[in-house]
C-alpha cells in the first residue's frame, strides 16, 4: 500500500517507541485477561495495587503478584550460597506478595503470587509475564535517572523492564 507521495505505508506498531522505552497505551482502552503486578524487592504501594485492579477489572481478568528476592552476585563466576537471599529476605518478599494478594482479593479481583530469586530482575519479570500470559505489567518506580548512572542502580529496575518488555508496562510513581 502506498501513500499519496508514493511512499510505502506501514501501519503503526501497537506500542509507539520513544527512544528505547515503549509508550504504553491508554489504560482505559486496554483489555487484558491477566495483569502482572511486579516488584524488584521494594514494597508494593496501594497506588500500584489500585492501578492493577483497574486494569484487571477493565479486561475481566486476574492479577498475578511477582516479587524478586535479589541474588547479590557470584564468586569467581560460580554460584555462592553466601550471596543468595537470606531467610529474612525471603520472608520479607513473601510478606509483600501476601499483603498485595490480600488487597487485590479485598478489591474483588482473582489474585495469586510468588517470589523468585535472581540477579537479573528485569529479564525475569518480563519472562514471567510472558510465561503467565499477562497482557500488561504494573510496577512502582522511582523517577528516571541519568542513563549512565541508572544502569548501576537497582532502583531503576522498573525502567529496565519498560525498555525490555514487548508488553505494555505501567510505572506507578512511588509516593
Amino acid at each position: 500500500m502506498t501513500t499519496a507521495t508514493g511512499r510505502r505505508f506501514r501501519p503503526a506498531p501497537f506500542l509507539a517507541r520513544r527512544g528505547r522505552a515503549a509508550v504504553a497505551p491508554d489504560p482505559g482502552t486496554l483489555q487484558v485477561r491477566r495483569v502482572l503486578l511486579a516488584s524488584e524487592g521494594r514494597p508494593i504501594p496501594a497506588s500500584a495495587v489500585d492501578f492493577a485492579v483497574r486494569l484487571a477489572k477493565g479486561g475481566g481478568g486476574g492479577v498475578h503478584v511477582f516479587s524478586v528476592a535479589r541474588v547479590w552476585g557470584s564468586g569467581l563466576g560460580l554460584p555462592n550460597p553466601g550471596l543468595m537471599p537470606s531467610k529474612g529476605e525471603w520472608d520479607a518478599q513473601r510478606a509483600l506478595v501476601a499483603e498485595a494478594v490480600a488487597a487485590l482479593k479485598r478489591a474483588g479481583v482473582d489474585a495469586s503470587g510468588h517470589v523468585l530469586a535472581t540477579r537479573k530482575a528485569a529479564k525475569r519479570i518480563v519472562d514471567e509475564a510472558e510465561r503467565l500470559g499477562c497482557g500488561a505489567i504494573v510496577m512502582s518506580a522511582d523517577p528516571p535517572r541519568n542513563a549512565l548512572l541508572a544502569d548501576l542502580m537497582w532502583s531503576q529496575e522498573p525502567q529496565r523492564v519498560a525498555r525490555r518488555s514487548p508488553l505494555p508496562v505501567y510505572l506507578v510513581p512511588v509516593g
